[in-house]
């Protein structure tokens, strides 16, 4: 599986599910079933390889921002959200956090940013297509720290200051 076809699943259930993340997680492991064992791999390759990528202190700034605060479990879900949301979001927000303000339609924090569920996704439709829980992907594991420079999520001059479009259209201040 290439990147263009991983990319073309998360589109076509996010679209199918309209947007909301627990529908799209299934939809997701739908998708896969239907795929064999070693496509389904991929996917998680390319999954988990964007998840990493994501481990950064701005998207974890702006994920506190849009989300009101984000824990460590917080942004583990938010990263998988952000990988729902497709490529131009995710590649988007990688370039310039601050600039999901321009990139996000709408976000109702009842049910973005959280989407948990995809990130196990691929291992549901694994284990189901083999009866077996999915081998090591081979890939290096995630960085200790955040990539760049630490965000004090408490000080919101400060988060106002780094994000400021999302923070005059997300901010609690």
């Amino acid at each position: 599986m290439d990147e263009t076809e991983f990319w073309e699943i998360v589109d076509s259930t996010r679209a199918a599910a309209e947007g909301d993340p627990e529908d799209q997680a299934e939809l997701l492991v739908e998708r896969l079933v239907r795929l064999d064992p070693d496509a389904v791999l991929d996917f998680a390759r390319h999954f988990e390889a964007r998840f990493n990528r994501a481990y950064r202190w701005d998207l974890w700034g702006a994920a506190a921002v849009l989300l009101g605060g984000a824990s460590d479990d917080a942004f583990d879900y938010f990263r998988c959200w952000l990988i729902g949301q497709g490529r131009e979001v995710f590649e988007g927000a990688l370039h310039d956090p601050d600039g999901l303000a321009d990139l996000l339609d709408d976000f109702d924090e009842e049910i973005d940013g959280d989407a948990e569920d995809l990130g196990y996704a691929a291992d549901e439709a694994y284990e189901q297509l083999t009866g077996v829980v999915a081998p090591d992907l081979g890939l290096p594991p995630q960085a200790a720290e955040p990539e760049g420079t630490p965000v004090d999520f408490e000080d919101e001059a400060a988060l106002a200051e780094r994000f400021p479009s999302l923070w005059r259209r997300f901010g609690t201040g």
